[in-house]
C-alpha cells in the first residue's frame, strides 16, 4: 500500500482547540483511520511544521481526500508528500530503459 508523509501545521484555530484540549489529536487519528489510511508513525515536531504523520492510504484519492478533510475543519493545513522505499528506489533505478513503441 501506497506510504505518505503528511506534514501538518496548526492554526490559530487548531492551536486554541489543541491547548483547550490535547486529547483532539485522538479524535483526528480516528478520523483519519475510518477513512481507511493506517497510521504508521506520528511525531510532534519543532519548527516550521507542527506534526508529522507517516501514513497508508490505498490511493492518491484516499490521502487528497483526508488532506481535504483535515484542512477544511480550520485546525490545521498540511502539506503530504508521497513516499517510497529506498529499496524500491534502487530496483526501479537498476531496470533498463524500454525503448519508446
Amino acid at each position: 500500500m501506497p506510504v505518505y508523509m503528511m506534514l501538518t501545521t496548526l492554526t490559530d484555530t487548531g492551536r486554541k482547540a489543541l491547548q483547550d484540549d490535547p486529547e483532539i489529536l485522538k479524535g483526528f487519528n480516528k478520523e483519519t483511520e475510518l477513512m481507511g489510511v493506517k497510521i504508521l508513525d506520528q511525531y510532534a515536531l519543532l519548527g516550521q511544521y507542527d506534526f508529522v504523520n507517516i501514513v497508508e492510504a490505498p490511493s492518491n484519492e484516499v490521502v487528497a481526500k483526508l488532506a481535504t478533510r483535515l484542512s477544511a475543519q480550520g485546525h490545521f493545513s498540511t502539506l503530504t508528500l508521497a513516499a517510497i522505499t529506498l529499496d524500491s528506489l534502487i530496483e526501479t533505478l537498476k531496470e533498463k530503459e524500454k525503448p519508446w513503441q
